[in-house]
């Protein structure tokens, strides 16, 4: 049946394509300066601590990740926009909703922190600026406006997940197409990501799953930067083989995994800035199950800016999806 839609409703590469990536990407990982926010986060107790784990999740745990720049430049060069994965060689891998759900554990500046007198407005200002500065660094040295408009809706309970994820596919896709640009996504999410997949890497140990286990922080702790050459990470990535992958992480629990979206044959995600395409049916072997190559048709059109006269129509069609999902 899977084989049989793919055959009838094809992919999402027309016949005839030709790649105009060019051979090799250069890119930015140039971040925010974010010590500050890791002495303010060692300074509290552990009750405000606790209390941004409950509203927020996990996100501290990654001041802590080191962001290996000729590991992450190699990682790029293997993005493939038109899927919106990694491919290395004949192996596809993505970050799914469900991995940075996992990783995240998502329930749903300096003097201004520090002195505010209500401490839940503590924590959610310092969780601005985590979004603002290491989540979604658009700008360097400040918080973009947009991703203060998403951070009041998180205050509805809603996940950030998807729109982290999209980020992330939008900023690699965006690069790797011109050749050149700086990384505005979370690096050091991607980053942990990654360590959990390949065993070429530290193996990750996680422990017995307890209610308040956090892959993150185990992550944090068993991986250490080496100083490997980027050219060096190309030549071992291009000789990946499927033995050399942890196909499901160590840390992920079964469970349901978002395929669809609508009628969608994939899930269109909203971005901040605009919309882009996702197609986790791709990497199932991520989850212990069969891989196939799924129906894509339409997926390389799902990308689009929020400018212009039509995009507020396409989005209205994304989240009559969502609602149906």
């Amino acid at each position: 049946m899977v084989e049989r839609t793919q055959l009838e409703k094809g992919d999402s590469i027309a016949v005839g394509y030709m790649s105009e990536l060019s051979g090799y990407t250069r890119i930015s990982v140039t971040k925010n300066n974010l010590q500050e926010l890791k002495e303010i986060w060692d300074q509290w107790g552990n009750e405000t601590k606790q209390l941004f784990y409950g509203n927020y999740g996990d996100l501290p745990y990654m001041l802590d990740v080191q962001i290996d720049e000729h590991l992450f430049r190699a990682l790029v060069q293997f993005w493939n926009p038109v899927y919106s994965c990694f491919t290395f060689g004949e192996v596809d891998l993505m970050p799914t909703v469900e991995e940075y759900t996992a990783l995240l554990r998502c329930p749903r500046f300096q003097g201004l922190i520090l002195t505010h007198p209500d401490e839940s407005k503590r924590v959610d200002v310092f969780a601005l600026g985590l979004y603002g500065l290491m989540v979604f660094p658009r700008a360097l040295g400040y918080v973009d406006e947009t991703t203060t408009d998403l951070f009041h809706r998180l205050s509805k309970r809603v996940t950030s997940v998807p729109t982290i994820l999209a980020e992330t596919f939008r900023s690699l896709g965006t690069c790797r197409k011109a050749g050149a640009g700086r990384f505005v996504g979370c690096a050091q999410l991607l980053l942990a990501w990654f360590y959990s997949h390949f065993r070429l890497i530290n193996r990750v140990i996680c422990r017995v799953f307890f209610e308040d286990y956090s892959p993150l922080k185990d992550i944090v702790a068993s991986t250490r930067r080496v100083d490997v050459p980027e050219e060096n990470w190309i030549a071992l990535f291009q000789n990946i083989q499927s033995k050399d992958v942890e196909w499901r992480a160590p840390w992920m629990i079964p469970g349901e995994i978002l395929y669809r979206c609508g009628s969608f044959d994939w899930v269109p995600l909203l971005r901040i800035w605009g919309a882009i395409g996702y197609a986790p049916l791709l990497v199932l072997r991520q989850f212990g199950l069969r891989q196939f190559m799924p129906a894509t048709h339409g997926l390389t059109q799902s990308e689009f800016a929020y400018r212009g006269a039509d995009y507020k129509k396409k989005v209205g069609e994304i989240s009559s999806a969502w609602n149906k999902t």
